[in-house]
């Protein structure tokens, strides 16, 4: 009796190879051969999924992109219905910062991803677009629940989403190279939310454990 194939894990496992490739040697490592061989399976099985090179590239950031969004999920349900934005926004913005290997390993395939968007190599940058607007929709939101202690919320929610998530994928990038450190960069993350969302520096919590 032939084996049944369960079609995503085949995909997954694919875009899970092209991942590695990526961390491993760039972008510019990822072929079809060496994807082939990093999965385990026949190029021609690679061919069957993904027609393109472009195809397994956009599902490769696909893929990282829904892996982030389901760790947002699970830390807002740990959060529970009570949780102020601040500490909503500031789960997010932690699942985007490479603090542990997971999260480091998807902030160099993002970061490859960019830089291939910039030089119009791969990937346009259309074509990546979507997982930083869905981002930036859901910090909007919830900088529109924001109350500073007079009362009034942020002017522009839209442009704060915009600023922040820009910072933070610059702040990703520095703290893979070792600019900054994971202790630094949380306590760089709590100083922009405090400048974004009116809280007083001092009141800013800077001590949360590096794997928060």
């Amino acid at each position: 009796m032939p084996r049944l194939v369960d079609h995503e894990v085949r995909r997954r496992q694919i875009t899970d190879a092209v991942r590695r490739v990526i961390v491993d040697g760039g972008l510019e490592a990822v072929t079809f051969h060496t994807v082939a061989a990093e999965a385990g399976i026949s190029i021609r099985l690679v061919q069957y999924y993904f027609g393109t090179k472009n195809e397994f590239l956009l599902a490769t950031h696909r893929s990282v992109m829904q892996d982030t969004g389901a760790r947002f999920t699970q830390r807002w349900s740990a959060l529970g219905a009570d949780a102020t934005p601040r500490e909503a926004i500031r789960a997010v913005l932690t699942e985007l910062l490479p603090l542990d290997e997971q999260r480091r390993e998807e902030a160099i395939v993002l970061g490859a991803f960019g830089t291939a968007a910039i030089t119009g190599r791969s990937v346009t940058a259309e074509e990546t677009f979507v997982a930083p607007d869905a981002l930036v929709a859901i910090l909007t939101d919830h900088l529109r629940r924001v109350r500073r202690p007079d009362g009034s919320g942020p002017r522009a929610p839209e442009l704060d989403a915009e600023l922040v998530l820009m910072t933070i994928g610059g702040l990703a990038q520095a703290m893979l190279q070792g600019y900054s450190t994971t202790q630094a960069g949380l306590e760089l993350l709590d100083h922009l939310l405090g400048y974004v969302l009116g809280t007083p520096t001092s009141e800013v919590d800077s001590t949360r454990p590096a794997s928060d």
